[in-house]
């Protein structure tokens, strides 16, 4: 163990769900457009200008080619995935509200499309929210059944930022179709880590973000579907007529040119990736089931994204848990916490998870950078604490 110490630097990350480190390679493509090519891509009429435009350009079409989108004009640029989220579901309610007030979503959502259906509840949308079965998994004929004459947008994520369960969204696609109704998909989580075909699935509006791909912060992109059938979006931001007029405002061309970089990387060596983080993560899984009993897995393990491992510990505080590896391990809780509590994650609560039991769970999510060494150190380290704190626990009998 302390000859793995030198080696490697504390502490380790695995919490590549919440933002992955920038790819060298990215950061190399972006510089340029920092210093020589510093032109605003609306400037048209001088060189400046036209080599932004062109870089904003190049970019869109690599990312319309990844999710295999028919035409770069539906990749629209935004500011991340939260505005992404918004921009989906805010311009659908406002362009469409004659033709119905119904949408469904699912219970596990991110925050950014929970909070922005709230808000449309408010101003008299009805939301059906679906609930999950304890594998994290919607069930299709449940959300047959919500569709009714008034919905208008299905908004389904492909796959949860917290258990990494992966939702059908053929299936979803498939059903959206045939009701005429429209499908949302936030891929944020997916995009860059498992392949994610818009047509295939039959997708009309997809959120993605740069920095969940080892790409820049603050750069995020909206798929809107321009034909078959055309999907119309009240605009975001008035301005300038920048992105296809639905978003005014001066490109931020460094971190879009870093977007496409990252993309390009993510589709020659996404497959490869993959199957290497799955190995590590199994790696992990593996060691701490051996070392502990009573570990808990919460979602679907093989309908899961490769990186993903989210888990609980029983016996014992998850306070103290993360207390005594947070100074080595940068790892996620199924608690956020406040000044004034620890408020239990709304997607284990979604899964039947006790209230325990998810104050004492832990994501890890492994990527690119991960290594082997680190996972071997990171599991000792948990097997380590989680059996220090069930010897001194009443309630913990081997």
């Amino acid at each position: 163990m302390t000859e793995m110490v030198k080696s490697m630097k504390l502490p380790i990350y695995l919490d590549y769900q919440a933002t992955t480190p920038m790819d060298p390679r990215v950061l190399e493509a972006m510089l340029p457009y920092y210093k020589e090519y510093f032109g605003n891509a609306a400037s048209r009429h001088h060189p400046f200008g036209l080599k932004a435009k062109q870089a904003v350009e190049d970019a869109r079409a690599k990312i319309a080619s990844f999710i295999n989108a028919e035409d770069p004009e539906e990749i629209i640029f935004t500011s991340g995935a939260t505005e992404s989220n918004n921009f989906a579901i805010r311009g659908i309610a406002e362009m469409y509200r004659e033709k119905g007030n119904h949408m469904i979503t699912v219970a596990t959502e991110h925050k950014s499309v929970l909070s922005v259906c709230q808000h449309l509840e408010e101003k008299g949308f009805k939301v059906t929210y679906l609930p999950v079965d304890r594998e994290g998994l919607i069930n299709l004929c449940e959300l047959k059944t919500a569709i009714t004459g008034n919905t208008i947008l299905i908004s389904v994520m492909h796959a949860n930022n917290e258990i990494g369960v992966i939702q059908p969204i053929a299936e979803i696609g498939e059903m959206a179709k045939a009701a005429g109704i429209f499908f949302h998909c936030d891929a944020v989580q997916s995009a860059g880590k498992i392949p994610f075909d818009v047509r295939a699935a039959g997708i009309h509006l997809a959120s993605i973000s740069a920095h969940k791909m080892y790409g820049p912060k603050g750069i995020g992109a909206l798929y809107v579907r321009k034909q078959n059938p055309r999907v119309r979006l009240a605009p975001l931001v008035y301005g300038g007529g920048q992105e296809m007029n639905l978003r005014g405002g001066t490109l931020n061309v460094p971190a879009i040119v870093g977007f496409g970089e990252a993309v390009r990387i993510a589709k020659t060596e996404m497959a490869e990736e993959a199957k290497r983080v799955l190995g590590l993560r199994t790696e992990l899984h593996s060691m701490i089931c051996k070392g502990l009993d009573c570990v808990d897995l919460h979602g679907s393990l093989e309908k899961r994204l490769p990186g993903n491992l989210n888990v609980s510990f029983e016996f014992i505080e998850g306070e103290l848990l993360f207390k005594l590896i947070n100074q080595e391990l940068a790892v996620s809780s199924g608690s956020a916490c406040s000044s004034t509590s620890l408020e239990p994650s709304y997607v284990l609560k979604a899964l039947g998870v006790r209230e325990s039991l998810i104050h004492t769970s832990v994501r890890f999510s492994l990527g690119r950078f991960t290594t082997s060494e680190e996972i071997d150190y990171a599991a000792n380290k948990i097997v380590s604490v989680v059996q220090e704190l069930r010897e001194k626990s009443p309630f913990y009998k081997k």
